[in-house]
């Protein structure tokens, strides 16, 4: 099988060309073509010689994930569902907000995880995404995204969809790399945000980079209600997670967004919430609160409102800075924790 261009790396990239027999600067010619112009076809890359683009041709191929579906929900948010090159099945989710889109993107296919609230860990886990596979998805939304009668750009990204990131830790440090090169997708670090449910080690390790901000799945205030929500995820002990975030490397300013599903008479009464002021008082912290999204088999219901909003003001009384996130393409079954890679024949518009 042919090598895909977009599983390298720039430095990887230049060896490739290297070994073909060309300068080094022709590799920052074609990865300029595949990321800042998204072409597909060697033929179209006008700056670099004939004879180079026919060899490009006989010994690599650049592959993007096929759109097998896309689905657009009344609010505006678009899910797409893409085929990869082996025949599987990943979905990722564009977000209109008001100044610009919001990239969601899944980093495996499935997830070993098996949160109780989540439709992806009912799919369990079938392989890690490549780096390709992951920017792939970043070029199949911009690509609709110009497509658009719209002055909005794909801004920021979040790692929030399919997967937990840190079990494919390889390739998201390759992925987050690439997307800062100012050579290619040259998005800031500021604008990337990697969701976790917090594994040993990888916490740190992720800090370390300095590639991306992060968000912690925590969705309970204690190891007990913890261990039942999230069974696989609560192995990583509650204090000890803490710990890692209480230490976790930031910027001045900056604070790690918790995340926080409210499941309705399961984690959403006041004593959760004081319970949850408490265990963050030494960690720099903004809570993300988000209703949960009923879905087919999974045993829990949405929150009432006003409970919603009792926890969120007491949060905010206490000075634990809160939102909650308005809900965006639930009738598409593209909201949080409702991605699946089924193939549907809904038609939301």
């Amino acid at each position: 099988m042919k090598p895909d261009l977009l599983e390298y790396t720039l430095p990887e990239l230049e060896e490739f060309i290297a070994e073909l027999g060309e300068a080094p600067f022709r590799a920052q010619q074609i990865w300029q073509w595949l990321w800042q112009k998204r072409v597909r076809d060697f033929a179209l890359m006008s700056n670099v010689s004939k004879e180079l683009r026919s060899r490009l041709a006989e010994a690599a191929v650049i592959v993007w994930p096929e759109v097998d579906q896309v689905q657009r929900s009344r609010d505006g948010t678009t899910k797409f569902l893409l085929a990869l090159r082996d025949g599987q099945r990943i979905e990722s989710v564009l977000i209109p907000e008001k100044t610009h889109y919001t990239l969601c993107l899944s980093s495996q296919v499935g997830c070993s995880l098996g949160c109780t609230f989540c439709a992806t860990g009912r799919m369990g886990l079938l392989r890690n995404l490549t780096m390709g596979e992951i920017l792939g998805q970043v070029l199949v939304a911009q690509e609709h995204v110009a497509g658009l009668d719209t002055h909005l750009s794909l801004r920021n990204l979040v790692f929030m969809g399919m997967g937990e990131p840190l079990l494919n830790r390889v390739n998201l440090r390759r992925a987050l790399e690439s997307l800062h090169h100012p050579l290619g997708l040259d998005f800031s670090k500021r604008r990337i945000t990697v969701s976790t449910v917090g594994l040993p080690g990888g916490l740190s390790e992720l800090g370390s980079w300095g590639l991306a901000s992060l968000a912690v799945s925590l969705h309970a205030p204690s190891q007990e209600l913890r261990s039942q929500i999230m069974p696989k995820a609560a192995r990583f002990l509650l204090d000890d997670l803490i710990s890692e975030l209480s230490d976790y490397p930031l910027q001045p300013r900056q604070k790690i967004t918790i995340e926080y599903v409210l499941l309705g008479g399961v984690n959403d009464s006041l004593n959760h919430a004081r319970d949850l002021v408490r265990l963050l008082n030494k960690v720099k912290a903004k809570i993300n609160l988000i209703a949960f999204h009923p879905g087919p088999g999974l045993p829990y219901k949405a929150p009432d409102l006003n409970r919603v909003l009792d926890f969120e003001n007491f949060l905010k009384a206490k000075g634990l800075p809160a939102t909650l996130r308005k809900s965006k393409g639930q009738d598409i079954s593209a909201a949080c924790g409702q991605l699946r890679a089924e193939c549907a024949s809904i038609d939301a518009d």
